[in-house]
């Protein structure tokens, strides 16, 4: 039997996201005067909520970062998705196939509904992920790498966690999607399959992830 609900990762799984956000999120920690490479942040940040990069820099530095660092962040985001987002290649065939078989999904994201609604429209998939398809970490207490959002996703979903399928690009979503007993499919378009560790298959371009599922689909 096939799983019975997939869960996408939304930044680098749907839209193309990854570097736009990581570069600027470097460039104004940078600026703010905590050195960051766009190394660094695809490192520590890459697939976390904002709560984390907040944690993280005061951990290492005893420094807060200023209140209103996330809306200049996400203003700065969002202005430059205007110009630059598009989807995951090969996404909208992935999207296509399942709604053709009847195979339902949703997208489970550390970032803000804002974030997100902003993201697919930009691109296009908005068409694709209506009211109640969509889950943010701020729907949840606690974000990746923990396996809150995963699991209100499944609930609300209606689905139980052995039967869904998480389909990630970062340590620390693969990390959320295993810690909720869910099975995990990294994606290596950014991150090397070697650090996407406890993902139960790999896959470096959309047109594979439908066989991978299919092959490795759970039992009845």
């Amino acid at each position: 039997m096939r799983y019975d609900l997939v869960i996408f990762d939304n930044d680098g799984v749907l839209v193309d996201s990854e570097s736009i956000s990581n570069r600027l999120l470097a460039a104004f920690l940078t600026e703010l005067g905590y050195p960051t490479s766009y190394e660094d942040s695809i490192r520590d940040y890459m697939g976390s909520a904002m709560h984390r990069v907040h944690e993280l820099v005061l951990e290492r530095t005893g420094r807060p970062l200023p209140e209103d660092f996330d809306d200049v962040f996400h203003g700065r985001v969002f202005d430059a998705f205007e110009r630059e987002l598009k989807p995951v290649p090969g996404v909208v065939e992935v999207l296509e196939k399942l709604v053709a078989d009847d195979v339902p999904y949703c997208v489970a994201s550390s970032g803000s509904h804002e974030r997100i609604r902003v993201g697919h429209r930009t691109t296009g998939l908005d068409r694709w992920f209506g009211t109640g398809l969509v889950f943010s970490a701020q729907d949840v207490g606690r974000g990746k790498p923990e396996p809150d959002l995963f699991l209100h996703a499944a609930a609300r979903m209606g689905v139980a966690p052995e039967r869904c399928v998480v389909v990630e690009d970062s340590p620390a979503g693969v990390q959320a999607g295993a810690a909720a007993g869910m099975d995990v499919y990294g994606f290596t378009g950014m991150t090397p399959a070697d650090k996407l560790v406890g993902a139960k298959g790999h896959f470096s371009d959309m047109g594979q992830l439908l066989d991978l599922l299919l092959r490795n689909r759970p039992h009845a």
